[in-house]
């Protein structure tokens, strides 16, 4: 996806000349003390404290990154505290301002209202005037066509993440490919098209907004050079094309009951079943398969009919629902990678460096200059890879 370089909004630049004078007060503050014999450089290694904060501890990719995250810190001995804002930005912000009053020495942050670089800018102005590192992770902290831009306003602050339309990109090409491999088996009522259900979680969410255009698009590409038909959305009084989780999540239980809901409408009988789920993350997609079994579809038993279900993040239920042949497909994201750098990141800055020392082996996002980005790959998951590390 191209994408050109804005004009910042007028707030953050506000903001961005608040904290430049800010920043040269606590310089000077800094340099009085070091004058009078006190460290100018933080708090001692042994008082080094990461603060670590999560939007969900429910999320199912973020578990896992929390999880590698927390063994990660605990073998370089670092000190950490966690938090969770159970998807509230002022619960967050108000568990930042009291980690910051408590000592914190950094803080890594996967912020709640994604998407949006007016609440990013808040939590950044607060590291600013605390004068410790920050280092965002995950969600995206910008508005879409602004991604990185409120990094070239702030010292020591770091993004860690994806590019957000890479895993839609990805998924379409495996739909795409998957679709003209198996095109009549998949086309159920032999009307020459396929319809399509699409799950897409939260809605301002970059991810989730590129991952549901991509994905179809991709697909359609695909399916377009081969000389099929392009897929058809199973509800045609659908303007959206795609069904949201109104808890503003990405989960299970949301895609459980639209999916049931839709087979109640949509179904072979009728002659207008449902041959096709894409879901924007693994957990919707097993609340997508979990309908599917109340109406005796996708069972992985001899006979049983399985609709192709394609999700993303390679999540562990995700991978043992792909070996037993229920699910189709996933898109792996790697927790463990994103954790090992936001690692690397913390020991840096526990032992005075910057957050970017020893770094050049992560991805940046080099387009505009954008080098405080740091853009982990994707990649089709293969059940393969699973057996190989088995052996």
């Amino acid at each position: 996806m191209q994408r050109t370089r804005r004009t910042p909004p007028i707030y953050l630049l506000l903001a961005t000349a608040l904290v430049s004078i800010i920043c040269l007060m606590l310089s000077a503050c800094a340099q009085t003390s070091a004058r009078n014999g006190s460290s100018s450089s933080g708090a001692p290694v042994e008082d080094f404290v990461a603060s670590v904060f999560y939007y969900d501890y429910d999320d199912v990719y973020i578990g896992s990154v929390r999880n590698a995250l927390t063994a990660d810190l605990a073998s370089k001995r670092i000190t950490y505290h966690e938090y969770d804002a159970n998807h509230d930005q002022i619960a967050q912000n108000t568990q930042i301002d009291k980690a910051i009053a408590d000592g914190a020495s950094i803080l890594i942050v996967n912020i709640v209202n994604s998407g949006s670089a007016e609440r990013t800018d808040v939590i950044c102005q607060k590291a600013a005037s605390a004068h410790i590192p920050l280092v965002f992770f995950n969600r995206p902290i910008e508005e879409e066509g602004y991604e990185g831009v409120i990094l070239d306003y702030y010292d020591n602050v770091a993004f860690v993440g994806t590019d957000s339309a890479e895993a839609g990109h990805l998924q379409g090409k495996m739909i795409g490919e998957y679709l003209t491999e198996h095109y009549d088996e998949v086309d159920l009522n032999g009307d020459g098209r396929i319809s399509y259900a699409m799950f897409k979680g939260e809605a301002a969410n970059a991810e989730a907004i590129y991952r549901t255009v991509y994905s179809v698009e991709d697909a359609n590409a695909i399916l377009e050079r081969a000389g099929y038909p392009v897929l058809t959305y199973f509800d045609p009084t659908s303007v959206d094309k795609f069904q949201l989780d109104l808890t503003g999540s990405w989960t299970r239980e949301s895609a459980e009951s639209y999916m049931t809901t839709n087979l109640v409408h949509y179904n072979e009988e009728s002659g207008n079943m449902i041959e096709l789920v894409i879901a924007n993350s693994d957990s919707m997609a097993e609340g997508a398969i979990d309908a599917l079994q109340t109406f005796g579809y996708n069972l992985g038993t001899h006979g049983s009919t399985t609709i192709p279900v394609f999700g993303v993040d390679a999540s562990a239920a995700g991978r043992e629902l792909i070996a037993e042949g229920i699910m189709t497909g996933t898109i792996a994201q790697d927790a463990q990678a994103m954790a090992d750098c936001i690692a690397q990141m913390t020991e840096n800055a526990k032992n005075g460096k910057d957050l970017f020392e020893g770094m050049d082996s992560y991805p940046r996002d080099t387009e505009f200059g954008r080098e405080r980005m740091i853009v982990l790959p994707y990649s089709i998951y293969s059940p393969q890879e699973d057996s190989a590390q088995n052996d």
